[in-house]
């Protein structure tokens, strides 16, 4: 039965579907059960001043059923909540659509939770309302929750079901809860992942601690998202499994980057779709994903947006996306990512790293690892949790890259990590990288394409200012010509706003190419390491002269013509137990030996070296400067 010890009502505890039962006490306390029917005629606007129950509400076209001012009003049928739609693109309010409802229909008004996102103030409507105290019932749709146990801190084995747009399942401000085997169903448009507007569960304020465990979410709806984090919140999933599918936009709609009104990824990060999975945002922030499969069909599965010290983890998860294109997880700002023993199945990045401070490891679930973990971020994992977490690697099958740079960022790959991609391991986007990869424990890279580091410009063309609005329209187009050489850049030695990389006891086959055309280096250190490649300065170039929204998958996609470095220097250094085979004819500037490394040919091959036209035998111990050209024959 439901338990409530601050308010007196809420919904009793086992009704069957198609079947809403309301305590009898509150059923003549502020709940009106007239069995009769409400008509609202065009052009009439019909306010009810408290919630009511009729076996028929029909509405006709132009015709409007309101709630007083400061509550809004949500339409439940057979427990489900239905019938509203925004009332216009890019706006906040929804009203119940023209039409004839029946069944057990219930028409609630409640106090109103209205949430300030930048410059919109969006009429939050939610079937569970949760603050310090417990569960509110006067800000809550409670007819749209059916079976299972609801008390002031826990809520077990309920359903919640939506087919209107912009109702959230749970939101929980500033308290601790536990949504336990809950099951979510929400089909129909959200309206801000920002704000959480049309959410399933919203985790909300630095003195929240959610726990959801179990749980089975389903949404399908542009920005309908299953889970968002937000403003301090410290969110934890487990054992749950939570699915994302894209909606359709209004016919109206302009992708734009202008966050309050943005409802689809934008193209410019070689995406598409209209929905992500997930949503972590705020300041000190966390969200973690325990033994969870969390999937959207593109966009994203597990985002960060905004904010500052935020955490987001996975471990032992299954993430990815069910369509081509789409990320596992995305990092900006100062935001850390953690992945430990997962397995990932992405259409186009595991990671998208857009920095300026990003830091994301990839990894195994050691004991220790997680046990850190569960103490840093107050996971509240038992002892017996704990031990039956088993020690897994993390793997990424990719239909595309490993992982993009678009802004700088660290990232950190080592335990059994394997990386399968279609394309390059690294691709990176012209910015300030540390990538280290640690092959101690048989972590593995493995491009199908041949690549492992890409360096190219930046081919993002930005939005474009249209009316005051900035939208999604901008067109990039490859640079024609040669580049100008920048005498002041010295493409010999490493440079903190480098493209930097390293590689230790590992072995590698593949090549590192850098594109770039303004001065950047790409900096390899390879220590007890192993390369099989082309490591070399290039030219290179998309497969076609203009990218815009159409052809957002030509973005990062290049061909490569080895040539001697211009602003792109290609600075190599082989630690102690290290070499390389060089595959192809390749330029770099600056090339370092231990004592005991090596530069070869491949077998029944031969290897020439020239440095500044000079012919040069490489020896090991030694270093080297200047325009280095290594050619095999």
């Amino acid at each position: 039965m439901t338990l409530i010890t601050r308010r007196s009502v809420l919904i009793a505890g086992t009704a069957t579907a198609g079947a809403v039962l309301l305590p009898a006490a509150t059923a003549t306390a502020g709940t009106r059960t007239t069995g009769k029917k409400i008509a609202v005629a065009a052009g009439e606007t019909y306010e009810l001043s408290g919630t009511t129950r009729v076996s028929e509400l029909s509405i006709a076209e132009g015709g409007i059923i309101a709630a007083p001012d400061g509550h809004s009003l949500s339409l439940t049928v057979d427990g489900v909540e239905t019938g509203q739609l925004l009332t216009e693109t890019g706006g906040t309010a929804t009203l119940i659509q023209s039409g004839t409802y029946r069944g057990d229909v219930i028409l609630t008004v409640a106090e109103a939770n209205a949430v300030t996102y930048e410059t919109l103030t969006f009429p939050f409507r939610q079937a569970v309302y949760v603050d310090a105290d417990g569960v509110d019932r006067d800000k809550s749709v409670l007819t749209a929750v059916l079976g299972g146990k609801l008390t002031d801190t826990l809520a077990r084995n309920v359903s919640i079901t939506s087919t209107g747009e912009c109702f959230d399942g749970v939101f929980v401000q500033d308290a601790t809860y536990t949504l336990e085997k809950p099951t979510i169903s929400l089909t129909g448009n959200g309206r801000c992942d920002f704000a959480g507007y049309g959410a399933a569960v919203v985790g909300d304020g630095s003195a929240t601690k959610l726990v959801i465990d179990g749980a089975r979410i389903a949404t399908k709806g542009v920005v309908r998202t299953t889970v968002i984090a937000n403003d301090g919140a410290n969110v934890v999933v487990k054992n749950s499994v939570l699915r994302a599918r894209n909606g359709v936009l209004p016919a109206d709609y302009q992708a734009t980057v202008e966050t309050p009104y943005m409802e689809s990824v934008p193209w410019m990060l070689g995406l598409d779709g209209n929905v992500r999975a997930t949503n972590l945002i705020g300041k000190n922030t966390k969200a973690t994903y325990l033994n969870s499969t969390v999937l959207s069909e593109t966009w994203g599965a597990l985002s960060v947006e905004g904010g500052s010290g935020l955490k987001l983890t996975a471990v032992n998860s299954h993430v990815g996306n069910t369509g081509t294109y789409g990320y596992g997880t995305y990092a900006i700002g100062d935001a850390t990512v953690r992945v430990l023993g997962s397995r990932f199945d992405v259409g186009s990045y595991a990671t998208i790293i857009a920095g300026p401070a990003a830091v994301v490891h990839y990894g195994d679930s050691t004991r220790a690892a997680v046990a850190a973990l569960n103490t840093e971020l107050e996971l509240d994992l038992t002892d017996t949790e704990l031990k039956d977490i088993p020690v897994r690697n993390t793997v990424v099958n990719s239909g595309h890259f490993g992982y993009m740079f678009f802004g700088a960022g660290t990232l950190t790959l080592d335990g059994g990590t394997v990386i399968n991609s279609e394309r390059a391991t690294f691709l990176n986007k012209g910015q300030q990288t540390a990538i280290t990869v640690d092959g101690s424990q048989g972590a593995r890279l493995n491009p199908r394409d041949g690549i492992v580091l890409q360096m190219i410009e930046l081919d993002d063309p930005g939005p474009v200012n249209v009316d005051g609005k900035m939208l999604n329209t901008g067109v990039y187009t490859e640079p024609t010509g040669d580049p100008a050489k920048d005498a002041t850049f010295d493409v010999t030695t490493a440079h903190t706003a480098d493209g930097a990389a390293t590689f230790t006891s590992i072995k590698l086959k593949g090549d590192f190419y850098n594109g770039m055309r303004k001065g950047k280096n790409m900096v390899l250190t390879f220590e007890d390491a192993t390369v099989e490649g082309v490591i070399s300065a290039t030219q290179a170039k998309h497969r076609v002269s203009t990218i815009d929204a159409s052809t957002f998958y030509e973005l990062g996609i290049v061909t490569n013509t080895v040539q001697a470095a211009v602003n792109n220097g290609v600075v190599v250094s082989l630690g102690s137990g290290s070499s390389w085979t060089v595959t192809g004819t390749s330029y770099v500037t600056s090339l370092a030996l231990a004592d005991d490394a090596a530069v070869r040919a491949p077998r029944g091959k031969t290897l020439t070296v020239t440095v500044d036209g000079t012919e040069t035998t490489v020896t090991p111990g030694q270093s080297y400067t200047g325009a280095i050209t290594l050619t095999v024959a």
